[in-house]
């Protein structure tokens, strides 16, 4: 087993415990919450795969970019919510209900619309590109869907457990993460470099800002709603992505680091939008507070099913 084997390895079982951990402030009731929304289901992969899908095409046709760059965009606008998106979602004051079963409906919807949309890309293109559903399906079983049902079952047959359990065991998450994450930003640093020019900064710019635009239009009235969309579309999954390049251009090695560029741009440009979102929510509770007890949409029903 070499270096890179043991730190991938590190990776996805940081992701899985991470996801394990949101699960565990979860029920199946929040997993399965756009199941009984189809309107809300519709519009948010509308936002994520249609919308950006279209912007991302035009930006690959109209500027002139590196075929890396290129390349991370067309996958990055197909790939679905990064696995610990929700915590930063909340954070934003989005609703926890919606987050949740974005995250799991995404996931699911990803290993169908993935490789559709990447062969349509290609025939755009063409050239012949895929992907195969069981790559994608693999990927979200493993860094969504089975580590974010076992949390909210664990939920519900051991409460005590789950209460007690979740922040030590994203604590511990996370820490793995840094640490099996930074050789890999230590390698990439110079082909990330590389990238840095020539428009690049600009267009991942562009891309993240149009997904929060796109996203927080199409959430609908509830601002808890728009909060999440806004993020889910402007910030993709990593993983998927990096899949799709790998399987189509097996070439092009530095597609690894203008991902990891547009992460680092992503979570740039969106930290104004959660502040914003914050200080909204913030303004939000004070003007309810001060005009007496109203309805108020944001939020979450905690029900346990």
């Amino acid at each position: 087993m070499t270096l890179v084997d043991i730190i991938g390895m590190a990776i996805r079982g940081s992701i899985f415990l991470l996801v394990f951990a949101i699960g565990l402030d979860a029920t199946i009731r929040e997993v399965s919450y756009l199941v009984r929304r189809p309107g809300l289901l519709a519009r948010s992969l509308l936002s994520m795969n249609v919308v950006m899908l279209a912007f991302a095409i035009a930006v690959v046709l109209l500027f002139k970019l590196e075929p890396e760059v290129k390349i991370a965009l067309v996958a990055l606008a197909v790939s679905p919510v990064p696995p610990i998106l929700p915590k930063r979602q909340a954070k934003a004051g989005g609703s926890h209900d919606y987050a949740i079963g974005l995250l799991a409906a995404a996931a699911a919807a990803a290993i169908i619309l993935v490789p559709a949309a990447i062969a349509l890309v290609g025939r755009i293109f063409g050239r012949t590109a895929y992907v195969p559903s069981g790559k994608v399906a693999v990927i979200v079983l493993i860094t969504v869907l089975v580590p974010l049902l076992a949390g909210a079952l664990a939920r519900r047959f051991f409460p005590e457990f789950a209460k007690s359990a979740m922040r030590p065991i994203s604590l511990v998450a996370m820490i793995l993460l840094v640490a099996a994450s930074l050789p890999i930003l230590f390698v990439a640093g110079k082909a990330m470099w590389a990238l840095v020019g020539n428009g690049t900064i600009v267009c991942l710019a562009l891309f993240t800002i149009a997904g929060l635009i796109t996203g927080h239009a199409l959430g609908g009235p509830d601002p808890g709603h728009r909060t999440v969309l806004a993020l889910a579309t402007g910030v993709r999954h990593p993983g998927v992505a990096l899949a799709i390049a790998s399987i189509n251009f097996p070439d092009h090695k530095a597609v690894a680091a203008a991902i990891v560029l547009y992460l680092i741009v992503a979570v740039l440009i969106s930290t104004p939008y959660v502040k914003w979102r914050v200080r909204q929510r913030a303004a939000a509770e004070t003007a309810a507070a001060a005009g007496g007890p109203r309805h108020c949409t944001h939020g979450s029903d905690r029900v346990e099913p």
